[in-house]
């Protein structure tokens, strides 16, 4: 399907485009704050006496579900379905998979593993009164971390792998 051009000659701007877009810094900005907690975050907790990290990531835990994070958190699969909707309208074939792929993979990969592992240890952690005496202290953050920082993992492998299909929609069609 052609363009529409305007009056003046110049092409007409797709909605499709500026949503494509918005899905890339959607996507990247999901993608990034996974990876960040995989590559230091909790590193840098393990690091930590087991008491001062607990109490960090309760801190970091409280503060995390904030105006800012939730509508990235949740209006990616959002847009990405959107953004699928418009490119299958517009006749973009390839657009319309890796947008399609990538809002279900975003829900399956991202969000499902955050509701039924991340949020139910970050609760239960929230519950810890400290300090612990030091073996608690350490059987506590031991358990926690490493079932946490495993499926923040996936989370975070996930992402980019919808990271890349947005750029794949992207760059293999008449979007970019």
């Amino acid at each position: 399907m052609p363009k529409a051009v305007r009056q003046d000659g110049r092409r007409a701007r797709s909605p499709v485009k500026l949503l494509a877009f918005l899905s890339l810094i959607f996507a990247g900005a999901m993608f990034g704050f996974f990876f960040a907690w995989v590559c230091s975050t909790m590193w840098g907790l393990d690091a930590a006496e087991p008491n001062v990290a607990i109490v960090a990531m309760q801190a970091m835990n409280a503060s995390v579900r904030n105006w800012l994070l939730a509508p990235a958190f949740f209006g990616t699969p959002v847009l990405l379905a959107f953004t699928a909707l418009l490119a299958l309208k517009d006749g973009q074939r390839l657009a319309t998979v890796c947008f399609t792929l990538a809002g279900l993979l975003y829900v399956l990969g991202v969000m499902l593993p955050t509701m039924a592992v991340n949020v139910p240890l970050n609760e239960s952690l929230a519950l810890v009164e400290t300090p612990l005496d030091p073996t608690g202290a350490l059987e506590t953050w031991r358990n926690y971390s490493s079932e946490w920082q495993f499926w923040n993992t996936v989370r975070a492998v996930v992402a980019g792998f919808v990271l890349a299909l947005v750029g794949w929609g992207l760059s293999g069609s008449r979007l970019g």
